[in-house]
C-alpha cells in the first residue's frame, strides 16, 4: 500500500503550498456563510474553516483572509454570524464565494438582524451570532475567536451543504 505524495523540507514553496491545498480538498467541511454588520458596514464570504472551540463559554474559530476586501470590516465590526447552509443553499456559497459585490450577495437569501447587529441567514441549518473575542495572525489569515451570543436553529428534515474534493455535495 503506497501513502502517495510525500513532502519534503526540499520541496519549493509553491509546490508545498498547492500539495498542501490538494491535500485539504480531502477532508469534506460544511459550507457556512459568515457575515457581519456594524459601523464599517455590511460584509459577508464563504467559509469552511470553521470550528467549536469550548462550551464554556460557547466560542467558535473562524478563518478569514487577511488579504479579502473584507476583513477590515470584520476587524472593525467586531461582531459576525456564522450560519451554516443547507444543501438547497448551494447558490448562496457560490455568491458568497465569488467576486459578486456585497449588495448583490444579501439579494440571495432572506435576512433577519442578530443579537450583535449581524445578518442571519433565515432557513440556515444553524447560525451562531458572535461576537469576535481576540484574533492570531497566522500566514495569510486571521484565526478569529468568537464567543456565541445567540443560535438560531433551521429545520431538522434539511440536508447539510458539503464541500469535498472541490465540489458540494449533500449529506442528511
Amino acid at each position: 500500500m503506497g501513502f502517495g505524495v510525500v513532502m519534503t523540507p526540499q520541496e519549493d514553496a509553491e509546490t508545498a503550498r498547492l500539495a498542501f491545498r490538494d491535500a485539504m480538498s480531502r477532508l469534506a467541511a460544511a459550507v457556512h456563510v459568515v457575515t457581519t454588520d456594524g459601523p464599517a458596514g455590511r460584509a459577508g464570504f464563504t467559509a469552511s474553516a470553521v470550528t467549536s472551540v469550548t462550551d464554556t463559554p460557547p466560542t467558535l474559530l473562524v478563518c478569514l483572509n487577511r488579504a479579502s476586501s473584507v476583513a477590515g470590516l470584520f476587524e472593525k465590526n467586531n461582531v459576525l454570524c456564522v450560519s451554516t447552509l443547507t444543501a438547497s443553499q448551494e447558490n448562496i456559497s457560490r455568491a458568497f464565494g465569488g467576486s459578486t459585490p456585497q449588495e448583490e450577495r444579501f439579494a440571495t437569501g432572506e435576512w433577519m438582524v442578530g443579537d450583535t447587529g449581524a445578518p442571519v441567514l433565515k432557513n440556515a441549518l444553524v447560525s451562531f451570532d458572535c461576537r469576535i473575542e481576540s484574533a492570531v495572525a497566522s500566514g495569510t489569515h486571521h484565526v478569529l475567536f468568537c464567543q456565541v451570543l445567540g443560535m438560531h436553529t433551521g429545520s431538522d428534515d434539511e440536508d447539510a451543504l458539503v464541500y469535498f474534493r472541490r465540489r458540494y455535495h449533500s449529506l442528511g
